[in-house]
Parts: C-alpha cells; sequence; structure tokens
C-alpha cells in the first residue's frame, strides 16, 4: 500500500505562473511520479476568509477544477474533490480547536502577516486557518504533504495536534511529513521586488493570458540598468526573475539561461521567454476551454472524488468521535 498525499488549492481566480511553479506542477509531478495514493482537494472552506459573492465562488470552484485538470491532474490517478462536499473536515477542525493553543494561532507567520495588511480587526476564519489544514491533512492519513517554506508552521501545528491526540486517546493519526518543494518565486513583472500577485494583473502572467498578451506583458517587464544579460538575483532582480521563468519552463538551471544568451540585447530574451510561455501552456489553453464549456464533467468528476474521499473521511470521523466517546 502507497503512503498517502494531499494538497489542496483555494479556488480566487484565474490561476497565474506563481501557481502553477508554485504548487500545480508539483501536484502534478508527485501524482505521475507513481509514488503516492493522491487526494488533491479544492480549499474552499479556506477561501471563504476573503471578500466573495455566491456567483463568483461557484464561478472559481468550477475554474479551478477545470485548471487542475487542464494542467494534468487525473481522476484514474488521484482523487480530485472539494473540501467542502466532506463535512467530516470541519467536525475534525472542531475536535482539533479544543487541543490548539490560541496563543500559538496567534504567532503564526501568516495571521501576523495578514493582521498587518488589513491593518483593521481580521476575521476569525485567519485565525482558525491552520487547524482546519491540519483537519484537512489528518483525515486521509497523509504521510506526505508537498509544502512551501512559508506552510512549515502549519504543517509543525498538525504534527503537533495529532501527537496530543494520540497521547490523549490512543494512537489514531499520523504524524505528516513535509515534502519541501522547490521555492520557485515568481516575482511581479512590473515589480519584481514583489511576489506576482492577480492584485497587480499588468504584472502578472496568467495561464489562460492570450498569446498577444503574454507577449505586451513580457516586453514591459521591468528589467535592469546595464544591457549584460547575467544571472544576479541581488543587483539585477527583474532580469533574474525573467531568467528564472524561463529556466523553470525549459528545465535548465539559471546559470545555463544566462550563458545561452550571454552577448544578446534583454529583448531577445523577453522574446524567447513570451514564446516559450505561450507554446508552454498552449495545450492548458485549449483543455480548459474546453471543459469549461462542459461544467457537468467537471461537476462529475469533483462529485466522484467526493465520494471516494468521503468514504475514507467518514471512517475516520467515527474512529475519532468513538475515541472521544461521543455517540
Amino acid at each position: 500500500m502507497k503512503p498517502a498525499l494531499i494538497s489542496g488549492m483555494k479556488p480566487e481566480g484565474h490561476m497565474h505562473l506563481g501557481n502553477y511553479l508554485g504548487a500545480l506542477k508539483n501536484f502534478t509531478d508527485l501524482q505521475n511520479s507513481g509514488k503516492y495514493d493522491c487526494y488533491f482537494f479544492e480549499a474552499d472552506l479556506h477561501s471563504l476568509t476573503e471578500d466573495f459573492s455566491p456567483r463568483e465562488k461557484r464561478a472559481q470552484v468550477l475554474e479551478l477544477a477545470a485548471e487542475y485538470l487542464a494542467a494534468g491532474l487525473d481522476p484514474k490517478k488521484s482523487v480530485i474533490f472539494p473540501q467542502s462536499a466532506i463535512p467530516a473536515h470541519t467536525e475534525l477542525m472542531w475536535v482539533l480547536t479544543t487541543m490548539a493553543p490560541e496563543g500559538e494561532l496567534r504567532r503564526m507567520t501568516q495571521y501576523k502577516d495578514k493582521a498587518l495588511v488589513k491593518k483593521r480587526e481580521v476575521n476569525a476564519g485567519l485565525l482558525m486557518y491552520p487547524v482546519l489544514m491540519a483537519a484537512d491533512i489528518l483525515l486521509y492519513g497523509a504521510a506526505a504533504v508537498p509544502v512551501g517554506e512559508d506552510q512549515l508552521q502549519h504543517l509543525e501545528l498538525a504534527r503537533t495536534l495529532a501527537r496530543k491526540f494520540n497521547a490523549r486517546f490512543g494512537e489514531t493519526f499520523t504524524e505528516p511529513e513535509g515534502i519541501l518543494t522547490r521555492a520557485n518565486r515568481v516575482m511581479n513583472l512590473k515589480d519584481p521586488g514583489k511576489k506576482m500577485s492577480k492584485s497587480q494583473p499588468d504584472g502578472c502572467l496568467f495561464l489562460d493570458d492570450a498569446p498577444e498578451t503574454i507577449r505586451k506583458k513580457i516586453a514591459r517587464a521591468v528589467t535592469d540598468s546595464g544591457t549584460e544579460v547575467a544571472y544576479d538575483p541581488k543587483k539585477k532582480p527583474g532580469l533574474a526573475n525573467l531568467i528564472d521563468l524561463y529556466a523553470a519552463l525549459s528545465h535548465m538551471e539559471p546559470a545555463m539561461v544566462a550563458r545561452e544568451f550571454a552577448g544578446e540585447k534583454y529583448s531577445v530574451l523577453k522574446t524567447r521567454l513570451a514564446e516559450l510561455v505561450i507554446e508552454y501552456f498552449s495545450e492548458f489553453r485549449s483543455a480548459k476551454k474546453k471543459l469549461l464549456a462542459e461544467p457537468s464533467r467537471i461537476a462529475e468528476v469533483l462529485a466522484g472524488g467526493a465520494a471516494e474521499a468521503g468514504r475514507i473521511a467518514e471512517k475516520k470521523i467515527a474512529e475519532v468521535k468513538k475515541k472521544l466517546g461521543l455517540l
């Protein structure tokens, strides 16, 4: 029996290149490695901590599922489902909440950062976010969780809560191990000091951008003073960002890319990068468009995944309730 692996993404609108290189590409690589029983969910409950309209949320859930499938996640190889379809996620979250120290939740780096950005009272969902994440992981006996460095603190909380429950009520949960994904920090094309974000669409490459839009955005990307193509993230952050993108999509190291374009103008690198992005996501754009035209097909995949995930989750939450002395 293979170890279980679980991860998810929030449905929040068009996926950009940073989302793909930071998470979705790793999902497909791990699925296709054949080493794990994979569970990939839409973290739609997590996404409720941000402003939304019901109509918008439904569209986002369908779109993320289409992006999962278009990028190569296969319902024959992985269980793909929406988090909200499995009541056991929030049931287990409450159980774990009773064991989670409030002070530790307030010290979570991401919570503190968001509280500073909002500069006003934040909703309690942002505070409890890591406990729901722990429930997402522990329900399925996940031995492996692909995470970036910014999620390690949350993963450690899941491990701590698993140990606490096991010590008090008997062996129930697997302590998950993190699979550190390659950083692939994709920076804003207009401001290389900030991560790529949909809040600044002119500096953000969306996976389904039209070819001409991709060419214009990359052509207008900030580079640096000088004319030499060299990889130096500190002195030439704008140029380094473009080189990093080229390297990630061509399976090359940044230094190799810099050597390939040595002696060329920045415009040559930009032109080649634009064509690489266009070609790399050509099939993705076509597949996503076709999937969104058949929402019933997407719904069928999600319903099938939810049924399979639900069987496992219900068995685990029943075990938890029994150990707690609940009827």
